[in-house]
């Protein structure tokens, strides 16, 4: 289900949330499904369950997942939350790359890192199967 790398820079619970995300968006978690419960997906990965919690409240900001008292963590309908997400990531790219331009990079530069982006990307799917 996630695989935690402790080699990763990024923090654990990043790493979690972007699993579950990863999880959702590919189909793996449909749309209502339950989530393992904090406690137990803690216990299966031996980590502290404040880890995971926090992994969860960063899904639920972003929308990807819905909490009802008392019965546990849902994952969300993808659609609205996929365009929203979408939206706001390219908002930030824009900015970014404007800036990156702004300071002398180039488009080509910019192509090329984002190539480069896919392919680390295809590299990480590949190794996941």
């Amino acid at each position: 289900m996630i695989q935690l790398n402790y080699r990763d820079a990024r923090p654990i619970y990043e790493q979690i949330r972007d699993g579950l995300r990863h999880l959702m968006v590919t189909g793996a978690v449909q749309p209502g499904e339950k989530l393992p419960s904090v406690r137990s997906l803690a216990s299966s990965l031996a980590i502290n369950p404040n880890t995971i919690q926090r992994a969860y409240e960063s899904l639920e900001q972003e929308g990807y997942l819905y909490t009802v008292a008392g019965k546990g963590s849902f994952a969300s309908p993808q659609a609205d939350v996929n365009a929203q997400r979408r939206e706001g990531l390219l908002r930030q790219f824009d900015a970014s790359a404007s800036e990156l331009l702004f300071l002398g990079m180039t488009a080509q530069e910019l192509a090329a890192r984002l190539e480069e982006a896919a392919g680390r990307l295809a590299e990480r799917e590949e190794r996941s199967i």
